[in-house]
């Protein structure tokens, strides 16, 4: 089975922890501690992105980014980027999985890029203004 976002949604709707909000082409994922994930499909695969800080708040690009590239693989099944928003630039914690993958598969994608969000920011923390 192929996921759509109708399929999607449903899923996540399911859990009472969740907040689920579809927003065009994708859905915006809340959990109960206030973080915010987005997720859509990209051909054969489905994209979870969570904001993290603005490229602006850091101190030392070089110094974090040094420091992400040490320590990122620590976080399981998430990445840390950059994207462009609105014009501005953040880094980014993002997982991806095939959009043929098992819903419990799906649903671990999304919690652990939850849980990983708030260990990024703690990680990361003396790096921001």
């Amino acid at each position: 089975m192929t996921w759509d976002l109708n399929q999607l949604e449903t899923l996540f709707s399911d859990n009472q922890d969740l907040v689920v909000t579809r927003e065009e082409n994708c859905l915006l994922i809340a959990n109960s501690d206030g973080v915010d994930a987005w997720l859509a499909i990209s051909g054969e695969q489905i994209l979870v992105e969570s904001l993290l800080f603005s490229l602006s708040e850091v101190k030392d690009k070089h110094a974090l980014n040094e420091e992400i590239l040490k320590s990122h693989m620590i976080f399981p099944l998430t990445t840390v980027g950059i994207s462009n928003v609105a014009g501005d630039e953040y880094y980014t914690a993002f997982g991806s999985l095939s959009s043929q993958s098992k819903p419990e598969s799906v649903m671990i994608e999304v919690q652990t890029l939850f849980q990983n969000v708030e260990a990024f920011l703690d990680a990361y923390a003396e790096h921001l203004h």
